[in-house]
């Protein structure tokens, strides 16, 4: 796990570090304020079309040269934001990122569920989820301050650097891992069809399109509008004023650290619990209490909503992957090449479709409504552990090891 997660983290520097500083250093590539959009959100709809061929990629070539390479794309996707001067060799290399990412996410999350079992799987998916916040996180802080210190070029090209050092590092010590968990005798390897299987895994990616939707979505589209709304264009605290914008950054920036801190200890909870659906319900009740509280405008809303809701960030991303490895390793790639276009677009929807609702409802009654929304989850979540719980009375669709599955003792 540990090679993979390295090679994600620093894979997203330079991919944090552009949408931090594109929009006020527009001159330094020869592009136009307007065209900012374009370009940060190309490489996300090019990975609509190529996550669901990357899982079906990886589910039949070995994992460590499709990784390695992923990883070679991006450290070459960010070499040319260096070089790039102009909008098309730009646009060029964010389409090329999209598709380093989509091999590189896709990859990384099949090699963490090939080394994991159904004692250890939350724990693990978890501790790589934190890579991955870690990655997005620091890389905008890190690309800040290098940008600053070494302007816009020099700043990529220590990004290029560390991403091509990622590449290495996987390259050195990422064994194969095609087919671990069928050489170690794990009945996980078994088909998995079947209807209860078969709506585990809509369950699954209904749980990462909800999270997808309310948090990267629409939160992080509508918090500052929401925080103008409510506190104004400046918040004093004693002497000391701080203007929404920062306080949007601030929000945001907690909302990640907080969902990093979070997905590795509730996937461990997962574990433990010897139910993923029972925890992922659990995971939702935080976000349905933030936007409850954000919809209610109470005081110090924002400063209880934001933090509960970064609590079902970091549960929702990491179990909804461990909850497709639960299924088995036959198929996991192509599921997770479906989980994640799922999540993609629901993430890529929500900003149009918060903003198109808007002018009718307010921003407060949109989080209502994505309140509801994750209430209406976590039901399906728990009525999925019930479901699990009631595996001795169904017939097997696979045979299963002594011990306890997805919360069935067997």
């Amino acid at each position: 796990m540990l090679p993979a997660a390295i090679g994600t983290c620093l894979a997203l520097l330079g991919d944090a570090t552009l949408y931090a500083v594109l929009p006020t250093h527009t001159r330094d590539v020869g592009v136009t304020v307007a065209s900012v959009g374009i370009l940060l959100s190309a490489n996300r709809f090019i990975r609509l079309a190529l996550n669901g061929p990357a899982g079906l990629i990886y589910e039949r070539w070995r994992r460590r040269p499709l990784f390695i390479a992923s990883l070679l794309l991006g450290a070459l996707s960010t070499a040319i934001y260096v070089l790039a001067q102009g909008f098309w060799l730009l646009l060029a290399g964010r389409l090329l990122w999209g598709v380093a990412w989509s091999g590189i996410w896709v990859g990384g999350n099949t090699i963490v569920l090939d080394v994991t079992g159904d004692a250890d799987r939350g724990r693990w998916v978890g501790l790589y989820t934190l890579f991955f916040f870690l990655g997005a996180a620091s890389g905008s802080l890190l690309g800040g301050l290098l940008t600053d210190g070494l302007g816009y070029h020099g700043a990529m090209a220590v990004n290029a650097a560390l991403t091509l050092a990622g590449a290495l590092v996987a390259w050195h010590w990422l064994p194969e891992t095609r087919g671990r968990r069928a050489q170690a005798g794990s009945p996980e390897a078994a088909p998995v069809d079947g209807p209860r299987r078969r709506g585990e895994f809509a369950s699954a990616l209904t749980l990462l399109a909800a999270h997808r939707l309310a948090v990267a979505g629409i939160l992080s589209s509508t918090l500052g509008i929401y925080l103008l709304a409510t506190v104004g264009e400046q918040l004093r605290v004693g002497s000391l004023t701080v203007g929404v914008a920062t306080l949007t950054g601030l929000a945001l920036g907690s909302n990640t650290l907080i969902a990093m801190v979070c997905a590795p200890l509730i996937g461990r909870l997962s574990d433990q619990m010897g139910s993923r659906w029972r925890t992922a319900s659990v995971g939702l009740a935080p976000g349905v209490a933030g936007f409850g509280l954000l919809a209610a405008s109470l005081p110090m809303a924002p400063l209880l909503g934001v933090p509960l809701i970064a609590v079902t960030s970091g549960s929702s991303q990491g179990l909804a992957t461990t909850l497709i490895g639960d299924l088995g390793s036959r198929g996991q790639s192509r599921r997770l090449g479906v989980l994640f276009t799922v999540g993609d677009l629901a993430s890529a929807v929500g900003p149009p479709l918060a903003y198109g609702l808007m002018p009718h409802l307010g921003i407060r009654s949109i989080y209502l409504m994505v309140a509801g929304l994750l209430v209406g989850v976590l039901v399906l979540m728990w009525r999925q552990a019930g479901r699990a719980g009631e595996c001795l009375t169904e017939p097997a669709d696979e045979v299963q090891p002594a011990g306890n599955v997805n919360g069935c003792p067997t």
